[in-house]
């Protein structure tokens, strides 16, 4: 369920960029990647959970201990279905600036154009290149990723929000006490859902919206007249 909360201008216009750019057919040569990250609490036992039995799922206490929190990377690829995930132990620019290091190297060296789908979350610029990483590679990083920002209250425009609501059912919907076992868990998957490149089946465009959002692109029309 997507809420698109308040509708200007600015917010029309990224929101058309990124519908846009979906509805491109795929390119050789170019990637097109969703990224979104996720902070995740991570949640201990106070007593052995008693485990499942026949008819009978495990039961826990209801009190429970917080370990602290550790940050969930994933760059979703829309036209391969294949996914790329880390964990970090913070949120930063560095941690943005690294992940994106390590998705261009180790996945996509060759390709000569990546257009990414993120947020305008303020460690999400080419500036974090700059302050983390060798000039030099900051400038190839910056070269050859193209951004394009979801709107303010925008994110059910990412699809990797898409990704992440299905690993938080399939896979993080209990107590996991660190961020190791966590990341295991994660990868596993990661390597299931990719093996299947499993797809996210998108149908909304720019065409779809002016219909749906008539009255709002008619509020905008009337700002200036």
């Amino acid at each position: 369920m997507w809420c698109i909360g308040i509708i200007n201008g600015e917010y029309v216009a990224t929101m058309e960029d990124v519908l846009d750019l979906y509805a491109q057919p795929q390119e050789e040569g170019i990637v097109r990647l969703c990224f979104d990250e996720r902070p995740c609490q991570l949640i201990d036992h106070v007593l052995t959970p008693i485990p499942a039995k026949a008819n009978c799922t495990q039961k826990q206490h209801q009190e429970y201990l917080r370990n602290g929190v550790c940050n969930v990377l994933l760059a979703y690829n829309m036209d391969t279905g294949q996914r790329h995930i880390k964990v970090t132990t913070t949120k930063t620019k560095a941690d943005y600036s690294h992940f994106m290091q390590w998705v261009v190297k180790e996945h996509y060296p060759t390709e000569t154009k990546i257009k990414l789908v993120q947020d305008n979350y303020q460690t999400h610029s080419y500036g974090a290149f700059y302050e983390n990483l060798p000039f030099e590679e900051a400038r190839q990083l910056k070269n050859k990723l193209e951004f394009h920002f979801t709107p303010k209250h925008g994110s059910w425009l990412n699809m990797a929000e898409m990704e992440f609501s299905s690993l938080a059912r399939q896979c993080l919907d209990r107590r996991i006490a660190n961020q190791e076992i966590l990341e295991s868990e994660a990868l596993i998957w990661q390597k299931n859902r990719n093996l299947k490149a499993v797809k996210v089946n998108w149908s909304f465009t720019t065409e779809k919206a002016r219909v749906k959002l008539k009255n709002r692109y008619i509020e905008i029309s009337k700002i200036n007249t």
